[in-house]
């Protein structure tokens, strides 16, 4: 004859029991939840563990427009680049002829230069790159078309390629990430762009030895929203100053080639760890 339990132990019994079922179809949940929707905050994927940033299809399937400041033609064609734009809630003229150093070397050859080169590691990578302009002799893009490559294509990521023409006695890079623009459009872009400005001076300071910028700014960092190119965009999007071309010391580097590819490598380090969600790249310069 089998064994009788009590009616007090079998409520019990089923109690655990039930208790136990309840307990695994959180974890199930749970672990359902980590598998479809990850762990990314808006603007960027989440981190991916194991993903080598350098192979050939790291950055297959994303979109980089890479925005060498100023044009060549510029200088010749006043009336074209002092008419003003939209820029975000005010006007701003179309665009400006640049920086140079000393000797000569314009900042928009600079920009144009590091462009090439850091959309030729990206495209490596596997990633999809957009230049704002396919040449060094042209007038603009203005601000506002600038922007707009970007915005139409759906960009991941947008770095506009600068080089200051600060103080002679200023040293140093540093990256502009936007602040809310006059017009609150582009509130939806300010915390991934923050994001991607972190990364991408982790990554360049380290590539290039370059110090952080001590003549403005605060660790390398500027909140700006006088800046169409910023206000304008709806896509993650930062400037990059890449040192003062005024200043005897970087203007050398900026002038030299082996330089300038450190530069671009930094940058693409920047620009695939903030694709990546690789939030070890952010505190700091290295």
């Amino acid at each position: 004859m089998p064994a009788r339990i009590r009616p007090s132990i079998l409520l019990r019994i089923v109690g655990a029991a039930a208790v136990a079922l309840v307990a695994v179809a959180l974890v199930a949940g749970v672990a359902l939840h980590l598998v479809v929707g990850g762990s990314a905050g808006a603007g960027a994927p989440g981190p991916r563990p194991g993903v080598d940033g350098t192979s050939p299809t790291a950055l297959s399937g994303r979109k980089v427009v890479l925005d060498p400041g100023h044009n060549g033609g510029n200088g010749a064609a006043a009336g074209s680049i002092n008419r003003r734009v939209p820029a975000g809630g005010f006007d701003k003229e179309c665009d400006t002829v640049g920086a140079e150093t000393d000797s000569g070397y314009p900042e928009h050859a600079f920009t144009f230069d590091v462009a090439g080169r850091a959309a030729a590691i990206l495209r490596s990578r596997g990633a999809s790159v957009i230049l704002t302009r396919d040449n060094d002799s042209g007038v603009g893009p203005c601000i506002d078309e600038r922007a707009r490559i970007g915005n139409r294509t759906s960009a991941d990521a947008v770095v506009s390629i600068h080089a200051d023409g600060g103080p002679a006695d200023g040293r140093g890079f540093h990256v502009i990430a936007p602040a809310l623009s006059p017009d609150r459009a582009n509130a939806p872009i300010l915390a991934p762009s923050a994001r991607l400005a972190a990364m991408v001076r982790s990554a360049f300071g380290r590539a290039t030895g370059q110090p952080l910028a001590d003549y403005l700014g605060e660790d390398g960092m500027t909140i700006r929203s006088d800046l169409g190119g910023l206000n304008l965009s709806r896509v993650p999007k930062v400037f990059l100053e890449c040192g003062n071309m005024r200043n005897r010391t970087d203007a050398a580097e900026l002038a030299d080639p082996a330089w300038r590819a450190r530069a671009a490598a930094g940058l693409v380090d920047g620009i695939t760890s903030f694709l990546l969600g690789d939030e070890a790249s952010s505190p700091g310069p290295g």
